[in-house]
């Protein structure tokens, strides 16, 4: 299935900052419905991801009802990516 969003980019600080956009509500509900066929266990659901130019693999990590979109430093580079930016997603889940 794909999809692409506009979504706002904010950081989680840990160890290391991380950070992530939120998925939209018709994507939660998507994914939520198809869990069992799209996981490979503890909710996280893999996925590719594309800004711009840049495209990655990933893994979509549920919090908190929604999923969350990780954005590895291979797209945040490349697209001048920073906490706060509205970004446009692709986003590709299932085979």
């Amino acid at each position: 299935m794909d999809w692409e969003f506009d979504a706002d980019v904010f950081q989680w600080r840990g160890p290391a900052p991380f950070f992530f956009v939120s998925t939209p509500p018709e994507v939660d509900d998507f994914l939520h419905v198809h869990l069992g066929d799209l996981t490979y266990g503890w909710g996280v659901i893999p996925a590719r991801v594309g800004i711009g130019a840049s495209e990655v693999k990933t893994s979509l990590i549920p919090r908190r009802g929604v999923y969350l979109v990780p954005l590895k430093v291979a797209l945040r580079r490349p697209e001048n990516i920073d906490d706060g930016d509205r970004v446009h997603i692709r986003l590709h889940v299932g085979p």
